[in-house]
């Protein structure tokens, strides 16, 4: 038997030998990279004994550092500082209402009353008669604010207050 191929056919089958061989050699090229890269398989990782102290000696460090920076050095935390942030913004607010808490005082018709009620009051009651006055109240709110109430009756400065 006699085999023709046409040029056509004879191309096609040395195009797939020449793509199996480059297959070939890239299926062995990766097997190799891969054995090189891995180590073997009855061996396992392992640190050098004098490793040991100076890792627990670091997170020790760490611990150390951390506990003395939060507690000690002044260090906070991200909700601790907008907390204080909060706290300073709202205490500098009420301070800068103290001078139209006292001219609302000063402008009020009632005031010689009002000022007699609250240095008959002493302690806590002399807060809630200041809010009951209204010189309390922030402009732009009904309700008078307890800590402009405090701040109000210091910058009054009455008797024993």
């Amino acid at each position: 038997m006699q085999c023709i191929a046409t040029k056509h056919e004879t191309r096609l089958v040395g195009q797939y030998v020449f793509e199996t061989m480059l297959t070939r050699d890239r299926v062995s090229a990766q097997k190799n990279s891969e054995a090189a890269l891995s180590p073997p398989k009855d061996q396992k990782m392992t640190f050098p004994e004098w490793m040991k102290p100076g890792i627990y000696g670091a997170l020790g460090g760490a611990i150390a550092v951390s506990i003395i920076g939060f507690s000690w050095g002044g260090w906070t935390t991200n909700g601790d500082a907008q907390t204080m942030a909060r706290d300073l913004a709202r205490d500098e607010v009420t301070l800068a209402m103290v001078p139209v808490c006292v001219n609302i005082s000063a402008t009020d018709p009632e005031r010689i009353a009002k000022l007699a009620t609250l240095q008959e009051v002493t302690g806590f009651g002399r807060r809630n008669a200041m809010m009951e006055t209204g010189w309390a109240t922030r402009p732009g709110s009904d309700t008078p604010d307890r800590d402009l109430a405090d701040a109000c009756l210091a910058g009054l400065e009455l008797d024993g207050s």
